[in-house]
């Protein structure tokens, strides 16, 4: 939007393009320029008048989402002497449009809210609100919904207001919570049981609930708590107002996490939702899952709040355990979508109970897990008309996989042995239905492995019945059988006798298209686990690989048992490893040579990927142990493989994904025979620096990382390496040097920088002494403010590990050569990495990296703590001291705590807390 302001009327048409262009290329392009008319200075002026003209919805929406927009990131670009005239504008518009449409006035509401937060001219402005609206009943709508989004855009992410603003106005809402709940109160006297008000009041009091800013005192004796629980033990309370209210009760519940010091409105939630059991029966009986679900996410909340009582007290006052009765009884609920809502509760109780480790209180809460347990196999019962096995993918599928992860989390309670020659009696004794052996089974499954395997008839007993298990039962209960089969793979290590039964069953599963997968899951279980005493199995499982495509498996699954033949080639003897690898690989080879062969014009697909993997997963889990002085038995094989790969590599070269499907390969291959692919070094780096001058794919710097891991300490590799790495780098700095290189490159800088830190871990004086150094180092600076977890997380180790060379005096007896280099270059960027990294903590990164660059910071201190003080000060001066809405955003003496704090640190800790704190200041 460069140029001048554009014409209202161009503006108009912009907004009417954007919501009613038919052409999808129109809305498109109106987008675009509305985007950046919303960037521009001219976007105050504009989205003002077009609320003044009224015109219609779509441009009021468009002017007001601006406006909120444009106050919560550029407010700066108005001076001081504007937000005066800004506010009673806001204000009148407001009015205005107050009903023309809910979404408009939402839009202006937290546009007021957020000038309030940036405003410190405009002191108590709960208070002038009120004072000017609660008279007027038409007015009332709106001043709810802006008294509702102020405490919810207190801790907004898009409004760094700083911790010195945010407790100021923290302090200034909980002064005026009072007169807002008793604002809400008088309206509902005045509103009677109108429901569009009663959600609003609700809604609003749940925020002030959220902002935890409320008189728990004067909480517990008013009259709208009375209000809501009457709204939710009502029959006829219709389904929004119903859930506002429950969302209303939930805040209320958290809010009063601290239990002690809430007790008086404590006590009444509790009673309150205590009384909601009639109703929630009520909701079932009408089957309204919608008002069940809300009941047991109150009921949930309720035992969150509650639990530590529950647990120091038990069956003692707040420590009633009917509240865990409610939950059961929600898990009797016929539909699983209710029960799932009480997962996260008892996955917290019960890791609670286990770090307490107490056996009277196991006893007491034991009785609810077994009944919780019930209540969860019944509801992994699959449909009694259900064809074919069960789905692991949709909702249903994914319910039991969090069935699975709980019951794990809790079984301790129960007792796993216990528990499973129980499940295993129900199936006994009885002969239930199929879906009902089903989930039993998948129960079973679930706590098998906690199962100790030592002198246990039952699991013998279960793996011989199992085994036996005629082809005629429905194929879910064979496909549960074969996943506990997979699970019970301890028990086959301890008792080898089960080996052949147990694969002679397996491989019946694998022939058959449903159970393939499952199968051979369950197969590389056993390999992993009973790697010894499959090695006598090795040809089977060579004639499985061979012949992979004639079963019908997923990818993961083909992979899973190639994983599970390579775990157990790798316990052959010696002699034997290089040969069978050899066969091993020779399908994946051969496939890769008749893909190079081939004309791909001829429409075949010429995608070598599913090959690719299947070498890469052979060479990374093919690990022998290999004494000193032996040669590796794969180093053969891989340098036969070598020319097929650097093929594969060339004519794909511009396809990324294929390429790194390629490095990947390649890297396994390498770490698979270590020192021994020294022939590969020369043809492999050459071929990589050609193809990345003109395909720079980040997976060739990840590769070169793993070169330099494998080779950096071997001085005749050393300038190789160092010429790999200037080579690579070219191109790199010119892809990271375009606009938004580094932004839109992150992979790029992740693997650069990976790169960079194995030289310094393996070769530093050869990368310190180098030309290249000083631009990595630059890169480095400028790539501390990319906001992208892996790509910071590896230039800050990068810059730490740097530093640390100068540190750590290893008794090596380069140390005094590394402390001079490692000396020179902080010369020349100490004080512009210091400055930069307070920059970017303050301004840039989320708050989990600063324990990342606290690392950094500690490190240039110990390198050289008297010249760092300096440069931290320098640092610190240049930060803005105000906000660009007047408020203090630093005071001196918090400038000089900090930099006090940092300098006196005795170890890291003390500086990543100190960061922490200090970097709120600017959030």
């Amino acid at each position: 939007m460069d140029g001048g302001k554009p014409s209202l009327p161009l503006v108009y048409q912009a907004v009417q393009a954007l919501y009613h262009d038919p052409d999808p290329a129109g809305k498109e392009r109106a987008s675009v320029w509305l985007g950046e008319l919303q960037r521009s200075m001219h976007a105050w002026e504009i989205s003002d008048q077009l609320l003044q003209l009224k015109q219609d919805v779509e441009s009021c929406y468009f002017a007001a989402q601006t406006m909120k927009m444009k106050i919560q990131t550029s407010f700066y670009e108005l001076p001081q002497e504007t937000h005066i005239a800004l506010r009673d504008s806001l204000l009148s518009h407001i009015q205005n449009l107050k009903d023309l449409s809910p979404i408009i006035v939402t839009q202006l509401a937290l546009a007021i809210a957020d000038l309030a937060l940036q405003m410190a001219s405009w002191k108590g402005c709960v208070h002038t609100l009120i004072e000017k609206y609660s008279n007027d009943v038409t007015s009332m709508p709106f001043l709810i919904e802006i008294l509702t989004v102020l405490p919810e855009e207190v801790h907004s992410r898009s409004l760094r207001i700083g911790s010195n603003r945010r407790t100021e106005i923290i302090e200034d809402l909980a002064f005026y919570s009072t007169t807002v709940v008793t604002l809400l109160m008088t309206c509902v006297e005045k509103s009677g049981s109108d429901e569009k008000m009663l959600i609003k009041v609700f809604r609003c009091l749940g925020s002030w609930f959220n902002l935890g800013v409320l008189d728990s005192n004067f909480m517990a004796n008013n009259q709208l708590l009375m209000v809501l629980f009457q709204v939710l033990q009502r029959d006829e309370t219709p389904t929004n107002l119903h859930e506002a209210a429950s969302d209303c009760v939930c805040s209320a519940l958290y809010a009063i996490e601290n239990v002690d010091t809430h007790m008086p409105l404590a006590i009444q939630l509790f009673q309150g939702v205590l009384t909601l059991e009639a109703a929630y029966h009520m909701a079932v009986a009408r089957e309204d899952l919608d008002k069940v679900l809300n009941y047991c996410r109150i009921f949930t909340e309720l035992c969150e709040t509650f639990m530590e009582i529950t647990v120091r007290t038990p069956g003692q006052g707040l420590g009633d355990l009917r509240i865990l009765e409610l939950l059961l009884i929600c898990a009797g609920h016929p539909q699983y979508e209710v029960v799932e809502i009480s997962f996260n509760f008892w996955y917290r109780l019960g890791e609670h109970l286990f770090k307490m480790s107490d056996p009277g209180l196991h006893n007491v809460f034991r009785p609810y897990i077994q009944r919780l347990l019930h209540s969860l196999a019944r509801h992994c019962q699959l449909d009694p008309d259900h064809e074919g096995i069960p789905e692991d993918t949709d909702d249903f599928g994914e319910f039991r996989m969090r069935v699975s992860d709980l019951v794990k989390d809790v079984i301790f309670l129960v007792g796993s042995a216990e528990c499973f020659s129980q499940l295993y009696s129900t199936l006994k004794e009885g002969n239930p239905p199929w879906e009902v052996t089903e989930a039993v089974l998948f129960i079973m499954a679930s706590i098998a492995k906690s199962v100790d395997p030592e002198n246990n008839p039952t699991l013998t007993e279960v793996l011989e019945q199992v085994v036996l298990l005629p082809q005629t039962v429905h194929l879910a209960v064979r496909y549960t059988s074969i996943e506990l089969v997979g699970e019970m793979s301890e028990l086959v290590d301890r008792h080898p006798r089960f080996l052949d039964p147990v694969l002679h069953y397996l491989m019946k599963g694998l022939r058959e298209k449903p159970l393939a997968s499952v199968a051979a899951k369950a197969i590389h279980n056993i390999c992993s686990v009973c790697r010894d005493h499959m090695a006598q199995h090795f040809q089977g499982l060579l004639d499985i690989a061979r012949s992979l495509d004639s079963f019908a498996l997923s990818t993961d699954a083909a992979i899973g048992l190639l994983k599970g033949t390579a775990l157990v080639l790798a316990r052959l003897p010696l002699e034997k490893i290089a040969e069978c690898l050899s066969d091993l690989c020779s399908v994946q080879v051969m496939a890769l040579e008749k893909l190079l062969s081939q004309d791909s014009s001829n429409g075949k697909s010429s995608d070598p990927t599913v090959w690719l993997d299947r070498l890469a997963v052979i060479f990374r889990h093919t690990n022998p142990i290999v004494e000193n002085g032996q040669t590796h038995p794969c180093q053969k094989v891989i340098q036969q493989i070598w020319p097929v790969l650097s093929e594969t590599l060339n004519a794909h070269q511009a396809d990324n994904r294929i390429v790194e499907r390629c490095c990947r390969c390649l890297r396994f291959a390498v770490r698979c025979v270590g020192k021994g692919s020294a022939s590969l070094l020369q043809p492999l780096v050459t071929q990589m620096v050609n193809v990345y001058q003109v395909y720079p794919h980040s997976c060739f710097l990840y590769l070169g990382s793993i070169l330099v891991d494998e080779y950096g300490m071997e001085e005749g590799c050393r300038q190789g390496l160092l010429d790999m790495l200037q080579a690579l780098c070219m191109p790199t700095f010119q892809l990271l040097e375009q606009p938004n290189g580094l932004r839109n490159h992150p992979d790029t800088v992740d693997d650069l920088f990976r790169l960079a830190t194995r030289f310094v871990q393996r070769s530093p004086v050869t990368l310190l002494s180098s030309s290249i150094i000083i631009h990595i180092i630059q890169c480095a600076i400028a790539a501390t403010t990319l906001d992208h977890r892996d790509a910071n997380c590896s230039v800050m180790k990068f810059v730490r590990d740097l530093i640390h060379t100068g540190v750590s005096n290893d008794h090596e007896d380069d140390f005094e050569v590394r402390k001079r280099l490692i000396g020179q270059a902080m010369g020349q960027h100490g004080q512009q990495l210091v400055t930069q990294l307070i920059h970017t903590c303050c301004f840039c990164l989320p708050s989990y990296t600063l324990p990342d660059v606290a690392e950094v910071l500690w490190e240039i201190m110990v390198f050289d703590r008297p010249t760092f003080c300096r440069w931290l000060e320098s640092a610190l001066k240049g930060l803005p001291k105000e906000m660009s809405g007047g408020a203090v955003t630093v005071t001196h003496k918090q400038l000089t705590d900090f930099h006090k704090q940092v300098t006196s640190a005795e170890e890291c800790k003390q500086v990543c807390w100190a960061v922490r704190e200090f970097t709120r200041l600017y959030r």
